[in-house]
């Protein structure tokens, strides 16, 4: 099973993708956790470069959406909405087939972000209706530098959390295969 995880942060010390990151550490057995945070190479958004001329960074992107099983993403919030660099990547798959039935998680890396959050879920319960919002985790890293948040994610109590979540969305996302009516093991169990 492979996991996308997808900052929404630009910023090179970002404690959202260094919570992603510490992530990988604990996912389950048979599950490969993939952080990509680089949204900001993304050319703006235009369906004047949809098809064929969908620039290559942006099929790149799309490449690794559609080749996931699952999506996790983690953002900051930026003037209480969603950075710029998340909501372009989430427009360029708006008319596209790889994030339609996708499941989407979110996790969160600050104690505030709350207006953000609203939003984004809106946003993803409209781009794919495998959005999981009863799933979530939040563990407030605001301030910490990339080094400490690893060293913080190793305390018991945040593994066990971290842990207990990706074990409930690897879970979702073998549920949600399997309920797909082209899945050939429910042909077969029927």
């Amino acid at each position: 099973m492979k996991i996308l995880a997808v900052s929404g942060s630009s910023r090179e010390a970002s404690t959202n993708t260094a919570l992603l990151n510490a992530m990988k550490n604990f996912a389950p057995e048979g599950v490969e956790l993939v952080v990509i945070h680089n949204l900001s190479s993304l050319p703006v958004f235009s369906p004047d470069f949809e098809g064929e001329s969908t620039p290559l960074a942006v099929n790149k992107f799309l490449k690794s959406v559609s080749e996931s099983d699952g999506i996790i993403i983690s953002s900051p919030e930026y003037v209480r909405a969603i950075p710029g660099g998340l909501k372009n990547a989430i427009d360029w798959m708006v008319s596209r087939f790889e994030i339609i039935g996708k499941p989407i998680t979110l996790v969160h890396a600050s104690h505030r972000g709350d207006d953000m959050l609203t939003s984004l879920r809106l946003v993803l319960s409209t781009v794919s209706n495998n959005f999981l919002e009863h799933l979530f985790l939040r563990i407030p890293l605001i301030g910490k530098s990339p080094n400490e948040v690893e060293t913080l994610l190793t305390l018991s109590e945040h593994e066990s959390k971290i842990r207990s979540f990706l074990l409930n969305f690897s879970n979702e996302i073998q549920q949600c295969n399997e309920d797909k009516p082209n899945n050939p093991l429910q042909r077969t169990s029927r």
